[in-house]
């Protein structure tokens, strides 16, 4: 998949394209929908397909008082689209200039004079332009005059749910812990992949040594708890049982930040710092408690580990 970064990087001869356009935050099942109903498009019509998103929450620079964070990151989020082979990805600055750019205007200069755009296709509820003046039906009107037709693809609801998917809802699925509903909503095991770093070797010390990820991460982490699930090491390729928790560790209190950390399950020794690994979430344990003194801890540790087993189908 080739990655534009600005409109004047395209082509003069790229093209015939259809052109889906969004936040793709998570890429999730609803995203997905509109690829693949962009790739039927496309085939249909012998034209490249290309996703346009932002590389930033547009919320950022309009309200940034009411901008919630990123599902995943802006990388991770182009990584996420290339999986899916699309020809291409454009990824917009969202900055002042583009925000104040009237919404036919955007359809003029990125759509049509850049991509060269035969169908676009947008979720019922996309808005673009100058004070989110451009709506599905603006591109429908403004359709005919530039050249293109338009999608508009319905909500996606999983199995038995009446909420549609939404990158909303996935972040409230997260902060509640449940990684088993966000992934359904995801299309994917919650994830995150960052960097084994050095922490206070706490863990080691009560037994239970841990792989302590950098606090830069891809995606948003889930709630303050326990939980069981995988540790993918990038460097060596190996698949890890684990038990992981995240939080700040309320029994000490002298973590500054949240963070993510796996215990990988069966394993002793294993030395993983500087590697880059992705920690995935399968199952809720429990939540994040204090408890009173070091023995209580280390049993509810080990506790936690044999539930992790029993969970992962280790016995």
């Amino acid at each position: 998949m080739i990655v534009f970064r600005d409109p004047s990087e395209v082509p003069a001869d790229f093209g015939p394209s259809v052109v889906a356009i969004g936040k793709f935050d998570g890429v999730h099942v609803g995203h997905r929908a509109i690829i693949e109903r962009m790739r039927v498009d496309a085939a249909a019509v012998g034209a490249k397909t290309v996703a346009v998103t932002f590389d930033r929450n547009p919320l950022e620079i309009l309200r940034p008082e009411l901008c919630p964070e990123n599902v995943v990151a802006t990388d991770r989020k182009v990584q996420l689209l290339a999986e899916l082979d699309l020809d291409a990805t454009l990824v917009l600055t969202f900055d002042r200039a583009l925000a104040s750019l009237a919404a036919e205007d955007f359809v003029r200069s990125i759509l049509v004079d850049a991509l060269h755009v035969v169908t676009v296709l947008v979720g019922r509820d996309f808005r673009f332009g100058r004070g989110g003046a451009g709506t599905p039906e603006l591109l429908r009107e403004l359709g005919p005059t530039y050249g293109f037709t338009v999608d508009v693809i319905d909500d996606v609801h999983p199995d038995g749910e009446q909420r549609r998917v939404s990158s909303t809802w996935i972040r409230e699925l997260l902060a509640a812990g449940d990684v088993v509903e966000a992934a359904k909503a995801l299309g994917r095991p919650v994830a995150v992949t960052g960097e084994v770093v050095h922490g206070l070797k706490r863990g080691r010390e009560l037994g239970f040594p841990t792989a302590n990820l950098s606090e830069l991460v891809d995606a948003l982490a889930p709630a303050d708890g326990v939980y069981a699930g995988w540790l993918d090491d990038h460097d060596t390729g190996i698949r890890h049982p684990a038990a992981i928790s995240v939080g700040t560790n309320p029994t000490f209190d002298d973590v500054e930040r949240r963070q993510v950390e796996a215990h990988v399950l069966g394993e002793s020794g294993l030395e993983l710092y500087g590697h880059r690994v992705t920690v995935e979430f399968t199952d809720h344990l429990r939540g994040m408690v204090a408890f009173e003194g070091m023995d209580a801890l280390i049993a509810q540790i080990a506790a936690d580990v044999a539930e992790a087993r029993t969970r992962l189908g280790l016995g």
